[in-house]
């Protein structure tokens, strides 16, 4: 066991499988000299040489339109999309080819490739870098879409998006990049990108959250646990597939659900964890599921970012308000 932060359970993870498996590439906006913005690549280029591990022109279409050439040529590409507005100039590719290319071609070509990127508010960036698109994405058939919430998961989950035949958006919380450190171990091991993961039981009330906010829910538990108040947290990870049987027996054992993420509260991943909680375990509920979400509006910038950021207190009085519905 290694003590890590999120950033070291990634790299070690990519370091794992570039040195298993030749066909891995990884390349991006600043990967390769500098190991990226927050440094996750950090010293691959030189242990892997150039030819694995290199940077690109700052052209996010250009960056992933190649990764799928590499993807179906035999190649497994991994790709860091700099910040996660930066996606949306390769929106184009991922939703028309990348996503696509299975079925255009009945299954003769795959697209075993990950496209990575920091994801999330929190960090006092600029427009276009606190950006959680997850619903965008989660809404493409043919692409799979995580988040791991803890160094461990993001190391077992890393392995399994590089060894996964699908395209794998892979979205990294950058608010707890080196917030959170974890034993996690030093040899290869995977983990499902279908699973969610029941990070603590509970009786009165289901909280359901992923990346950052899960900490922020566990802060949240701790002040209502203090009022008598029982809650089950659930870590999502996978944002699709969703996994719907921990969800349907948690909330037909609570009675109640929460949702917490981060994105813009409308047309999100809570509002489908809500028709799942209404369509699974409709009588079950013992009041409406919530939803605890980002506000409808441009995440602000550095001055207006902690009215906008999910606080713990915020959840509580969600729990208080469903409990006592």
């Amino acid at each position: 066991m290694s003590v890590m932060t999120m950033v070291k359970a990634i790299n070690n993870a990519l370091d794992i499988k570039l040195n298993e498996d030749e066909n891995i590439v990884i390349y991006g906006e600043d990967v390769g000299v500098e190991g990226g913005v927050f440094r996750v690549t950090e010293g691959l280029q030189k242990k892997y040489g150039v030819e694995r591990v290199f940077d690109s022109p700052l052209a996010e279409s250009g960056i992933v339109g190649t990764a799928l050439g590499m993807a179906v040529s035999g190649l497994r590409p991994v790709v860091e999309l700099q910040f996660d507005g930066f996606t949306f100039p390769a929106f184009n590719q991922i939703l028309t080819n990348v996503s696509r290319i299975q079925n255009r071609s009945r299954g003769k070509y795959r697209a075993p490739m990950v496209i990575r990127f920091p994801y999330g508010g929190g960090v006092n960036a600029l427009e276009h870098h606190s950006e959680s698109p997850e619903a965008l994405f989660a809404h493409i058939p043919g692409l799979k879409v995580v988040i791991p919430s803890t160094p461990h998961d993001a190391k077992g989950m890393m392995i399994s998006a590089l060894e996964s035949n699908d395209p794998i958006i892979f979205m990294e919380p950058k608010r707890i990049y080196r917030a959170i450190k974890q034993e996690v171990p030093e040899e290869k091991y995977s983990l499902p990108l279908d699973k969610a993961r029941v990070v603590q039981e509970g009786s009165d009330i289901t909280l359901v959250a992923f990346g950052a906010l899960i900490r922020e829910c566990q802060k949240a538990i701790v002040m209502a646990e203090e009022a008598g108040i029982s809650v089950e947290l659930i870590d999502l990870r996978s944002i699709y597939p969703i996994d719907r049987e921990t969800i349907r027996t948690s909330v037909r054992k609570t009675g109640r659900m929460i949702v917490v993420a981060e994105a813009h509260e409308s047309f999100s991943v809570g509002s489908e964890l809500i028709a799942i909680a209404n369509e699974e375990a409709f009588l079950s509920l013992e009041a409406p599921p919530r939803r605890v979400g980002g506000f409808d509006t441009i995440v602000p910038l550095a001055q207006g970012e902690p009215y906008y950021i999910i606080s713990p207190e915020r959840i509580l009085y969600e729990i208080e308000k469903t409990i006592h519905f």
